[in-house]
């Protein structure tokens, strides 16, 4: 069996990798001109599997460009879809369209082409669409309304090239995870969160929302992947918690003090737009957009019995989550 690993590099692709490989699965890995390598490296020897980097097939592919695509794939058993931008800025919405919808549509073409075995998709609750407050599970369809970012249309129509590659004779799965909590660098992915914390972050939002273990993401996709399930997408949320609760928890492990104060939805109106202005100034990005703000004022609910009942799977819990996220930031931060 030969895998295919897209966004390697990215949180939830090293982790995929990591555990492939301790698997003693093939691997081929994509990355990008602008990936950091050295990430992986420290991932692995944070779980002391240094070893298992020599074992790395890395190939660099661009995935708007469809013949890097097709070649990358050729010969290839599985692939695991990870490939994306997540962003909440306007100036990366065209980026985000290319990479998130026109990519995952190379690499459902190429699944196809070269008779991959299985690709399994990871996208995002998001997908799922948003109404405000609600509860969701797998049966929610996608509903038009300001609640959605763009991320979230295009992590909705990237599953859609999905199921399209699916009516077309790809066998498939799609999961999609909560907030992801796991090791990675200061200013990627949820990990940004813990520096923030760890700075002195006064505000806590005041909505709730579905939190994930990393490790639990690539643990699911491939026992997905080995079983005889397809044409599926699963929830992958091991808590629905406050934001109040993973904050203080995030703080205890970190041995900072917790936020105090809860940031209202009005406060978090008027953050966003300080925030813009002073991005304009400053030219940076800013740390809270009026999407960010939006959703974490929100109480969303997120259903994850499906997958517990169909491949009997267990979640960690979202403290171990965050202590081991917080063991391998202070290891390398």
């Amino acid at each position: 069996m030969k895998n295919l690993v897209t966004g390697a590099t990215g949180l939830v692709g090293m982790h995929i990798l990591l555990d492939l490989l301790s698997k003693g699965e093939k691997v081929k890995a994509t990355f990008t001109k602008n990936s950091r390598l050295e990430n992986v490296k420290k991932l692995f020897k944070f779980y002391n599997k240094e070893s298992l980097l020599s074992k790395i097939e890395w190939v660099e592919m661009d995935i708007e460009d469809i013949i890097q695509v097709f070649d990358t794939v050729k010969g290839i058993d599985h692939v695991y879809h990870n490939a994306a931008i997540v962003s909440f800025l306007k100036r990366d919405q065209s980026k985000m369209s290319n990479i998130n919808i026109k990519g995952t549509a190379n690499i459902v073409n190429a699944c196809l082409e070269h008779k991959v075995k299985k690709l399994g998709h990871v996208s995002s609750v998001a997908a799922i669409g948003r109404k405000g407050d609600e509860k969701y599970s797998e049966k929610n369809s996608w509903v038009e309304s300001n609640d959605n970012s763009f991320y979230a249309i295009t992590k909705n129509k990237a599953e859609n090239e999905v199921w399209r590659g699916v009516q077309e004779g790809l066998q498939s799965v799609i999961v999609n995870p909560g907030i992801i909590i796991g090791p990675s660098t200061w200013n990627r992915s949820s990990t940004a969160l813990f520096k923030k914390i760890n700075s002195g972050l006064s505000f806590y939002p005041s909505g709730l929302n579905g939190f994930v273990d990393v490790r639990d993401v690539s643990n699911s996709i491939i026992k997905l992947m080995n079983s005889s399930f397809s044409s599926e997408r699963y929830i992958l949320v091991a808590e629905n918690l406050s934001y109040k609760s993973v904050f203080k928890s995030i703080s205890k492990s970190l041995n900072v003090n917790p936020p105090s104060y809860v940031a209202s939805e009005r406060l978090m109106n008027l953050g966003w737009r300080i925030e813009y202005l002073i991005s304009l100034i400053i030219r940076k990005s800013p740390k809270i957009t009026k999407e960010t703000a939006k959703t974490s004022s929100q109480k969303n609910y997120y259903n994850n019995e499906k997958i517990k009942k169909q491949i009997g799977y267990k979640f960690n819990s979202i403290e171990d989550a965050i202590d081991n996220t917080a063991k391998y930031i202070l290891e390398f931060k």
